[in-house]
C-alpha cells in the first residue's frame, strides 16, 4: 500500500503551507505529494490527473478537506466513485473524521459517510455559486450607478480576487500577477478597478 496526498489552492493566491503540514502530521511522504494551482471548478488539473494515474487498490489518498478535492457537486460524487469503485483505494478526509472510507465499511458506515459526503460536495458548490451570484449583484449595482467597465476585453480570471490580495500583501510580485492573469499592466489595473468597485457594492 502507498500513501498519498493531494493539496490544491487557487492559483499562487493561497497558501499551501497548512494542507501540506497536515499531510506530514499523517506520515504522507513528500514525494507523493501532489499540489495543484488552479480553480476546483472541474478535475481537469494536470498533477490531480497525474495522482489518478498512479493510484492502485489498496492505496491511501489523504486530503485535508472536501473542497480541496473540488467545488463541483456532481464532480466530486463521481470522482469519489471513481476513486473507490473503479480503483480501490481508501480516503480519508482529516477534517471530517466521518470520510474516512477505512471505518465503517459495513451498510450504515457506508451510507453515513456517502451522506456526508452528499453534504459537503453540496456545500463546496453552493460557496462558489454563491460567490459568483455576489459578484453579479455588485455589478449590477455598480451599472445601476453609472459605473462603466470600459470596452470589452480579456475578462478577469476567477481568482483574481485572491491574485490581487496577494499583491497587496506582497506574496507575489506585479509581474507574477500580470502573468498569472495573462494581462498587460493597463488592463490588471483597469479590472483593479472594476473589482474594488464591485466589492464596495457588495458590502453595502
Amino acid at each position: 500500500m502507498n500513501i498519498y496526498g493531494y493539496v490544491r489552492v487557487s492559483s499562487t493566491d493561497q497558501n499551501e503551507d497548512r494542507q501540506i503540514a497536515a499531510l506530514w502530521d499523517v506520515q504522507v511522504p513528500e514525494k507523493n505529494i501532489y499540489m495543484d494551482k488552479q480553480s476546483g471548478k472541474d478535475f481537469n488539473r494536470p498533477n490531480y490527473k497525474n495522482l489518478v494515474g498512479n493510484l492502485k487498490a489498496g492505496d491511501l489518498l489523504y486530503i485535508l478537506s472536501i473542497d480541496r478535492l473540488g467545488r463541483n457537486y456532481e464532480e466530486i460524487q463521481e470522482q469519489w466513485r471513481t476513486l473507490t469503485k473503479e480503483i480501490g483505494i481508501d480516503i480519508c478526509v482529516l477534517d471530517m473524521p466521518l470520510l474516512d472510507t477505512r471505518n465503517g465499511k459495513d451498510l450504515m458506515g457506508t451510507f453515513i459517510a456517502d451522506l456526508v459526503l452528499q453534504i459537503l460536495s453540496f456545500t463546496a458548490q453552493s460557496e462558489r455559486e454563491n460567490i459568483k451570484k455576489r459578484q453579479a449583484q455588485g455589478i449590477a449595482a455598480a451599472k445601476a450607478k453609472g459605473v462603466k467597465f470600459g470596452r470589452p476585453g480579456k475578462g478577469a480570471p476567477d481568482d483574481f480576487g485572491e491574485l490581487v490580495r496577494a499583491w497587496e500583501q506582497k506574496r507575489l510580485t506585479l509581474e507574477k500577477v500580470l502573468e498569472q492573469c495573462s494581462m498587460s499592466k493597463a488592463t490588471f489595473f483597469r479590472r483593479l478597478r472594476e473589482y474594488r468597485t464591485i466589492q464596495e457594492n457588495v458590502k453595502r
